[in-house]
């Protein structure tokens, strides 16, 4: 595939790399074969008018839709279950939502594609498992060394180098590990709490088994609504009444750096970024026919991670399923406007954060359990198929099996010790997958 410019003829190689050729030919610079050019003319605010039509406006309102519920959710019952307080939580909100949002905006304006940046889900739920022997300037102090290591990893080129070596299987084994929790929270859920439960879950799989109907109420907007209406009715709506705040007022948080929080932390943060989340995110734009800027992303994750991290923010990353609803419909040359029309309104969830965290957080415990797990149920089945599709799969179940354990020595999350365990018995047993894996 190739496109051409004034100056250059750029080509885009097997691996989603981009390489730029002189016009005689020659080999390209070393920086322009490593970061991909933003579109040529640039785009102006006329553009984005032009383009935009109900269609993509509509996709981008139902990516935000999706982004602020179940996903949110997963963010409060971490947070809950870490201690962490209601300001920082709002904090949290604002830095993934804002700082992301505007993010969002810029990079799908000057890649003329849609590129929606957010967070690491699975990165949060590893940081949730640490929450509870870790302080929380230390857990920050991870999320700023977690930047600078891929802000590293993409302006050296580095990154599809160190990703090789872990195979992707033993990685999304880890994963699955980490979101068992929630799926095991939705089902108990069903038996303590069935006046809240039951309703969404029939709702969202009624919307998930009539595809028309879901593309019309997103099946985790359906649930949220139905149970909405049923904490309603329950009379078990209990808001904040002394809090009256509104708008983000966002706590910068020094870090504080410890070796335990980052041996523990930085990998499998730095893992859930590059290969599962960014790897979604590049998957499903170039099957939507995109080409997104797989070096570039890398680099504007690091540099983003990094103000996120003192708003107490994880990790930012190319997201998967909301750039699927992005591309869901509509003309690819146009769908770019869905992601600004996205990102626009990640900003202002951000700046009312605080009110938006203080109305999820006076719902019922298992309102915010379900609304988690559905959002997770999709991923978790991925997970699982990845995990034990083909290769490495006795390095997988050993990854999963440490991860689910529990089991901490020296103080370092078990996700981290999954991980280790799996490659290491990949390497040990499994050397024609791994290789093939690598390969």
């Amino acid at each position: 595939m190739s496109t051409e410019c004034s100056a250059c003829v750029r080509h885009i190689d097997g691996g989603g790399s981009l390489t730029t050729l002189n016009d005689d030919g020659g080999a390209p610079s070393r920086f322009a074969h490593r970061f991909e050019r933003p579109a040529r003319p640039l785009t102006g605010p006329r553009d984005v008018l032009r383009d935009t039509t109900t269609e993509t406006a509509t996709n981008g309102l139902i990516g935000i839709v999706f982004s602020a519920t179940g996903p949110v959710a997963v963010i409060l019952a971490v947070g809950a279950q870490g201690g962490l307080s209601p300001a920082q939580l709002a904090s949290w909100i604002f830095g993934v939502f804002l700082l992301n949002g505007l993010l969002t905006v810029l990079a799908s304006s000057l890649y003329r594609q849609p590129l929606a940046f957010f967070w690491t889900i699975p990165g949060a739920v590893v940081v949730g498992g640490s929450l509870d022997h870790l302080p929380w300037p230390q857990v920050v102090g991870a999320f700023v060394a977690t930047a600078l290591l891929i802000l590293v990893l993409g302006l050296t080129g580095l990154v599809r180098t160190v990703m090789a070596a872990l195979p992707m299987p033993v990685v999304m084994a880890m994963v699955a590990g980490v979101f068992l929790r929630f799926g095991l929270d939705l089902v108990h859920s069903l038996g303590l709490d069935p006046g809240i439960a039951v309703p969404m879950v029939a709702v969202f799989l009624l919307l998930s088994a009539f595809p028309a109907l879901g593309r019309r109420i997103p099946p985790i907007l359906g649930a949220l609504v139905v149970g909405a209406v049923a904490v309603a009715v329950s009379g078990r709506f209990t808001p904040d009444t002394e809090s009256t705040t509104w708008f983000a007022s966002p706590l910068l948080q020094a870090p504080q750096f410890s070796w335990q929080a980052i041996l523990e932390l930085v990998v499998p943060l730095a893992v859930t970024v590059l290969v599962v989340q960014n790897g979604q995110g590049v998957a499903v734009l170039r099957q939507a026919g995109h080409e997104p800027p797989t070096n570039v992303s890398t680099v504007l994750c690091g540099l983003w991670s990094l103000p996120a991290a003192l708003f107490g923010a994880v990790s930012t990353c190319l997201t998967g399923p909301t750039n699927a609803l992005l591309v869901a419909s509509g003309e690819r040359g146009r769908q770019y406007t869905a992601a600004i029309v996205c990102g626009l309104l990640a900003m202002l969830v951000g700046l009312f954060a605080p009110a938006f965290v203080r109305l999820m957080l006076a719902t019922p415990e298992s309102f915010i359990a379900v609304l988690g797990g559905l959002a997770m149920l999709r991923a978790l089945q991925t997970a699982f198929v990845t995990a034990f599709r083909s290769r490495c799969t006795l390095g997988a179940l050993v990854a999963f099996l440490v991860t689910v354990s529990g089991v901490s020595p020296l103080n370092l999350s078990a996700a981290f010790w999954g991980l280790v365990a799996g490659v290491a018995i990949s390497l040990l047993l499994e050397r024609a997958d791994y290789a093939a894996e690598r390969s």
